[in-house]
């Protein structure tokens, strides 16, 4: 096994040992999801959105909420706590350099969000007769660009954070706008134009659009891609710019 290989499954056997961060991260969007899809209006068919049902568009939602969840709490809140306890200065003298580190935990996190959108997926379709995407590749390059983004800046938030406990502060005042430009709150079609406006500037807001963009059977708009390789760029490079690793 690579450094790498055996940080990432050291890594992923750590975060199974926190109970409260395992349930945030990979069971809350399919418990949301079910909850929301207990209600029976939102399983009836709307004409105001084209015939779909208000669950349909939670689909994409919950999607980027299992992303979320991992990129705004768990990564940047452990990346800060093993800086404040010095774990990344003391890496530097083994083989295994903090680079290693900062692979593994996007590596778990990126594979553990998988896991948590094809729960959803799964709960969707099987549960709630949600139709699958109709364009499954399209999906998949939504899905990775909108974690890129996420993951972007969760790196951003881990670098400028002075500890643990103000990364997990910070994350959390950014999450909860930021899912309710996703549409957690008023789906997209139902926002007026200055709220639309302002959720495809957002990187949850571009990514529930293509997600649903792919769902239809398109390919995303050249805007949302714009807009989420564009936070993916720049977050990643304020980060790059100001990670410190002690």
């Amino acid at each position: 096994m690579s450094a790498v290989t055996r940080l990432t499954a050291t890594e992923t056997r750590l975060f199974f040992r926190e109970p409260m961060s395992v349930f945030f991260t990979l069971a809350f969007p399919p418990i949301l999801f079910v909850i929301l899809g207990a209600i029976p209006a939102f399983r009836e068919h709307e004409a105001d959105l084209g015939g779909l049902r208000v669950i349909d568009l939670y689909t994409p939602i919950l999607v980027v909420t299992a992303i979320t969840m991992f990129a705004l709490t768990g990564l940047p809140q452990q990346f800060a706590l093993y800086r404040e306890k010095g774990i990344l200065r003391r890496m530097r003298t083994t083989p295994v350099k903090p680079g290693g580190m900062l692979a593994a935990q996007l590596i778990m996190s990126t594979v553990l969000s998988a896991v948590a959108t094809l729960a959803v997926l799964a709960i969707a379709r099987l549960v709630f007769d949600v139709r699958l995407p109709e364009q499954p590749v399209a999906y998949l390059v939504a899905f990775v660009l909108c974690a890129l983004a996420m993951f972007a800046l969760g790196l951003l938030v881990a670098s400028l954070a002075p500890n643990g406990k103000s990364a997990g502060s910070i994350g959390m005042v950014l999450l909860f706008p930021l899912l309710f430009f996703a549409g957690l709150w008023i789906p997209r079609e139902s926002m007026n134009d200055v709220l639309l406006r302002i959720s495809d500037a957002t990187p949850l807001g571009a990514g529930v659009q293509s997600l649903q963009d792919a769902a239809a059977g398109d390919w995303p708009q050249l805007l949302h891609v714009a807009v989420l390789l564009g936070w993916t760029v720049v977050a990643g490079g304020l980060a790059a710019r100001y990670f410190r690793w002690e």
